[in-house]
């Protein structure tokens, strides 16, 4: 019988997280085991445990990093605003689409898997994070008005963020039948805007 080779790898804890980003994609964030992870990154079953706790650990982790990147997504394409503020508030939709299709294990690990975030203290820092760029874009798109006629920033950012979030599950990884002939993007375009509209903070 061969002997087993020792253990060697580069970036363990890193490989655990795209492993398992990618089990994520393929089984959903419920469906895979610990010791499938390992096995997709390439070490022993035990190995993971010198990084993580458990499961739900490994899962905050690849939220964690996925909140980061979304992040400075988001920051990138709102640009602090330029040229436009609706222009720049607009380029949010589509950054959150791009991350959605385009890191789908991490999407899933960030909004679909049950973790609590305000539990993981880094975990919500970085949630924290992506949340603060809509607060600021709302908070500009109101600046025009007076104080006493602007909505809530937060509220403005949570109803877009579900807004987003429900064209993503409705109609960007819907099965196809479910989907609609408006492509997602010019679908969250259309409804931020009639949204927008509605409380005032854009002309028709």
């Amino acid at each position: 019988m061969a002997e087993r080779k020792p253990y060697h790898h580069g970036n363990l804890r890193q490989a655990l997280i795209e492993a398992t980003a990618a089990l994520i994609e393929e089984m959903g964030p419920q469906a895979f085991t610990m010791a499938e992870a390992a096995r997709r990154a390439g070490v022993s079953a035990a190995a993971p445990y010198r990084h993580f706790k458990g499961r739900e650990d490994l899962i905050e982790e690849v939220a964690r990093q996925g909140f980061v990147d979304f992040s400075r997504r988001l920051e990138a394409a709102f640009d602090g605003g330029r040229p436009r503020v609706l222009t720049a508030f607009l380029r949010l939709g589509q950054a959150y689409l791009d991350f959605a299709r385009e890191r789908p294990g991490y999407y899933m690990a960030m909004f679909e898997s049950g973790i609590s975030i305000a539990a993981n203290a880094e975990l919500a820092q970085a949630s924290e994070r992506a949340q603060a760029v809509l607060l600021d874009a709302a908070e500009g798109l109101a600046s025009h008005l007076p104080p006493e006629r602007r909505p809530p920033a937060r509220m403005v950012a949570n109803h877009i963020w579900a807004m987003s979030h429900g064209v993503v599950e409705l109609f960007s990884r819907g099965a196809p039948g479910r989907r609609s002939s408006v492509e997602p993007a010019e679908m969250l375009e259309s409804g931020v805007i009639i949204y927008l509209r509605g409380l005032g903070l854009i002309g028709d």
